[in-house]
């Protein structure tokens, strides 16, 4: 497995190994050795699958409020999408900053989000299946979100109006959030 940083800390971009033949093609999906060996320390307790129909769904800016945040390992299995996550950890010298890559099932590459990071992706093509581990259950009395659309994050989205939910186009903008997360530790699933 690859393991690429990604300039925010805590937050990498995995290329699993893949073994490939005329039959097709075969890779873990998840070894609790190797990710420990990556630095990734999150005990994985819920897995979870989204399916959308048209390219151009919006699932996003998402995260859980302390103590139920979660860390996320997240992937796509049909279709693709732009993966993006902002950090939140107030201390972090990266606060504000986000990252965005293509998770594809043709490229298999997963993303690990640590606690203290909104997490949303736009579909890149129809019949997108989503599939994430959380390290925390969810729980709706801590559902919380940051606007995709806030200009001080300069997420550069596809072009075209996205398919968003109404909770998603309400959601408040960075400067009008007061973010409980912080830095230390600044791996794995232990952010406050």
């Amino acid at each position: 497995m690859l393991v690429i940083q990604t300039g925010l800390s805590g937050l990498v971009l995995l290329e699993p190994t893949v073994f490939r033949d005329e039959r097709g093609f075969f890779l873990e999906t998840y070894s609790e050795t190797a990710y420990a060996a990556a630095g990734i320390h999150a005990r994985f307790v819920q897995d979870n699958h989204a399916y959308s129909v048209s390219p151009g769904v919006l699932r996003g800016l998402h995260f859980q409020l302390p103590p139920f945040a979660q860390a996320k390992l997240v992937w796509v299995v049909r279709g693709g999408v732009l993966d993006v996550v902002v950090d939140l950890r107030r201390d972090s010298p990266t606060f504000g900053r986000h990252f965005s890559a293509e998770l594809t099932a043709g490229n298999m590459r997963r993303l690990f989000v640590p606690r203290g990071f909104a997490h949303g992706y736009i579909t890149l093509a129809p019949d997108t299946e989503f599939l994430y581990k959380v390290d925390a259950p969810y729980a709706p009395q801590a559902d919380a979100g940051i606007l995709w659309s806030d200009p001080d994050l300069g997420i550069a989205w596809p072009e075209g109006e996205p398919i968003l939910s109404a909770k998603d186009r309400q959601l408040p903008r960075l400067k009008d959030f007061d973010s409980p997360f912080v830095c230390d530790p600044p791996l794995g699933g232990e952010l406050a």
